[in-house]
C-alpha cells in the first residue's frame, strides 16, 4: 500500500497542509515541537482511529477551530480510495471513504495500515501492563478490525458494571445479586471474546518477535513474550475461558462490592516480555530495553504483511536518536523500500547519502512543509 497524499486541517497545530508523496521513504526533518509528530499522529489515526498519545478529540482540534479533518489518498493492490477523518470538538467524529460517511467504524479500519514507532515504545518495556495492553490492542485493531467493536463493547459493560458496583457500595445494599448477575454474564460474553483473541494475536507474533530479536542481539539472548490473561484459559478455549470467566468472578463478587469496582477481566491482563527467562524490565541496559522493542516493531510489521497481504506504512517518530548504530543500522537494512516509511528527525546526520538520495526530504516548521 502507498499513501499517495495526506491533507492536514486545523489538525493540531496545521492550519491547511497538503502533502503529495513522491518517494517510498519521506524524512521529515525539524526542531522538536514544530509538528513532525503531529504528521505521523495524523496518518496513524487513519490507520487505527486511535492515537498513541492517548490524546481526546478536542486536543486534536487547533485552538481557536470547532472541526479538524484529516484527509488521505491510498493507493492498494485493489485501487486507489480516499479517506477522511472529521473532528469536532462539540460532537461525534465521524469517517468517510470515497466521500461516502461509513456508519461503522470497523468498515474504515483496516483500509490503512501503519506502524508506528516511537520514543514512547520504550514503555512497552518499563511501563505498565496498561501501556502493553493498549499496544496488543492496537495492532489487533489491524489485524482484526471487528476487534475494535468487541472491545468497545467489553469497555461498555466494563464501565456499566461498575457505576453499579460503586452504587452498591454507596447504598450499602447488597440485595441486587440478580441484577449483578445480569452484568457478570454479559461482561463475561464480551470479554471472552477480548481474551480469545489476544492470546491468538500474541501466539502469532511471539516466534516472530524472537526471531528479529535474535537476528538483531546476534543469537546472544532469547526473547519470550507470554500473554498472561487475568482469567486463567485452558486449550478448549471457547467453553473454558467464559467458564473460567465466570467462576473467578464469582468468588470475587463480595470484594468487588466491598470496593466498588470490577476486579476480574481482560482490563487487567499482561503480556510479559522476557529476555533469557528474566523479565525484560528488570533485564540489563536501555540498549538491550531497545533492540526488544526494535523486535517488537518489526514483528508487528512482518505480522501484518501476512495478515493483509500488503506492506504496511511505517512510521519512525524521533527513534533514530535512540538507536545505537549497529541498530539504526538493522532498522534501515529491513526497511529499504519493502514498507512506505516517514521518518521524523531533527537532522540528517543519522542517514547515509544513498538513503538521503532515495528519500524526499521535506522540511517543517511552526505547522508548515517547505521542500
Amino acid at each position: 500500500m502507498y499513501l499517495k497524499t495526506l491533507h492536514l486541517r486545523h489538525f493540531r497545530n496545521y492550519q491547511e497542509q497538503k502533502i503529495e508523496f513522491n518517494a517510498a521513504k519521506t524524512i521529515l526533518v525539524g526542531n522538536n515541537a514544530q509538528g513532525k509528530s503531529n504528521l505521523l499522529e495524523g496518518v496513524e489515526l487513519l490507520a487505527t482511529l486511535r492515537s498513541h498519545r492517548m490524546a481526546r478529540d478536542r486536543d486534536l482540534i487547533r485552538d481557536g477551530d470547532a472541526i479538524a479533518q484529516i484527509n488521505a489518498t491510498l493507493e492498494r493492490a485493489n485501487g486507489v480510495c480516499d479517506l477522511t477523518l472529521t473532528l469536532r470538538r462539540h460532537g461525534r467524529r465521524s469517517v468517510a471513504i470515497n466521500g461516502e460517511t461509513v456508519r461503522r467504524q470497523m468498515d474504515f479500519l483496516g483500509v490503512l495500515n501503519a506502524v508506528e514507532f516511537s520514543s514512547l515504545d520504550l514503555e512497552l518495556v518499563r511501563g505498565s501492563p496498561e501501556v502493553r495492553r493498549n499496544w496488543l490492542d492496537t495492532l489487533l485493531i489491524q489485524l482484526e478490525p471487528v476487534y475494535a467493536h468487541i472491545l468497545q463493547q467489553y469497555n461498555q459493560v466494563l464501565r456499566q458494571r461498575n457505576a453499579f458496583l460503586k452504587r452498591s457500595q454507596e447504598s450499602g445494599v447488597r440485595s441486587q445479586e440478580s441484577e449483578l448477575a445480569i452484568w457478570d454474564a454479559q461482561l463475561v460474553t464480551a470479554g471472552a471474546k477480548v481474551i480469545r483473541r489476544r492470546d491468538r494475536a500474541i501466539q502469532r507474533l511471539a516466534p516472530i518477535a524472537a526471531a528479529w530479536h535474535g537476528s538483531i542481539s546476534g543469537s546472544t539472548e532469547v526473547l519470550q513474550i507470554n500473554y498472561a490473561p487475568n482469567v486463567p484459559i485452558g486449550k478448549d478455549q471457547k467453553e473454558e475461558v467464559a467458564q473460567a470467566f465466570l467462576g473467578k468472578i464469582q468468588q470475587r463478587s463480595a470484594v468487588e462490592l466491598h470496593r466498588g469496582t470490577t476486579l476480574v477481566g481482560p482490563h487487567r491482563d499482561e503480556v510479559e516480555l522476557i529476555i533469557n527467562q528474566t523479565p525484560a524490565r528488570q533485564y540489563g541496559s536501555q540498549g538491550q530495553q531497545r533492540t526488544l522493542v526494535l523486535a517488537l516493531k518489526l514483528a508487528e510489521l512482518q505480522l501484518i504483511e501476512e495478515v493483509v497481504n500488503e506492506p504496511p506504512l511505517l512510521l519512525l517518530d524521533d527513534v533514530l536518536a535512540e538507536l545505537d548504530l549497529s541498530r539504526q543500522n538493522q532498522l534501515l537494512d529491513t526497511i529499504q523500500d519493502r514498507f512506505q516509511t516517514l521518518i521524523t528527525t531533527t537532522h540528517l546526520g543519522a542517514f547515509d547519502s544513498q538513503w538521503l538520495n532515495s528519500s524526499q526530504i521535506l522540511f517543517v516548521k511552526s505547522g508548515e512543509i517547505s521542500m
